[in-house]
């Protein structure tokens, strides 16, 4: 038995998994363009030992020339995460719908 306030659930939205499973799509493409186009120099943040998120890598990507469907895919993503958080699973679905389409590009 666990002590009062120390067991937190996670609460799922109507589409957690969906989501889950496009994030690993669109990682799977961002790590595939990352290597593919030219580099760039380091950010300031790269030089403070911050962790890339997947918004500034795709940032990145689109300023290497290697297109802003990643861009697009992140902010999709994202759309969809809000929608989930707030049980919205008509706009969470098209969301993600969005972040499959700028992949596929």
């Amino acid at each position: 038995m666990f002590p009062l306030g120390l067991v937190t659930t996670a609460r799922a939205g109507p589409c957690t998994k969906e989501i889950e499973a496009v994030q690993i799509q669109v990682d799977t493409v961002l790590e595939a363009t990352a290597g593919a186009g030219p580099t760039l120099p380091e950010s300031q943040s790269a030089g403070l030992h911050h962790e890339p998120t997947p918004q500034s890598i795709a940032r990145a990507e689109a300023e290497a020339g290697e297109g802003a469907q990643g861009e697009q895919a992140v902010g999709a993503l994202a759309r969809a995460r809000s929608a989930d958080e707030a049980g919205d699973t008509h706009l969470c679905h098209a969301a993600l719908i969005d972040a499959q389409r700028a992949i596929a590009r």
